[in-house]
């Protein structure tokens, strides 16, 4: 499964930005895309989840501010973001498994280019 992450930019404090994963290849074998973010000089930390079914779980974080959902026609997962803070600043990263229970970044082993998303204050 080949996945492409894209839609960051620069934005405002209290802003919005809505990200987009784009899944290719063996994409029936993927259950679950989870959204990560990783700062400068912080470890890389699960965002969102969600599953095939539609059921999502955020980072406490970001949890009244960011939706996770999917477009299952354009094998495509959206973040959307809103009430961006500049602690969100950073590179977002997709990925992809076969289960909810395994979308820890421990998990994987391979990650994509990601997105940067920088907030300004």
């Amino acid at each position: 499964v080949q996945l492409q992450a894209s839609g960051g930019g620069l934005v405002q404090a209290g802003g919005t930005l809505r990200l987009s994963c784009a899944a290719s290849g063996s994409t029936s074998r993927i259950n679950a895309i989870g959204w990560y973010r990783q700062a400068p000089g912080k470890q890389r930390e699960l965002v969102a989840v969600i599953n095939s079914v539609g059921s999502a779980n955020y980072a406490d974080s970001v949890k009244g501010r960011f939706t996770i959902s999917r477009d299952n026609t354009k094998n495509t997962v959206y973040l959307q973001m809103n009430s961006l803070k500049p602690e969100d600043t950073a590179v977002y990263y997709c990925n992809a498994g076969r289960s909810m229970l395994r979308m820890l970044p421990t998990n994987f082993d391979s990650w994509g280019q990601g997105t940067q998303v920088t907030v300004s204050s």
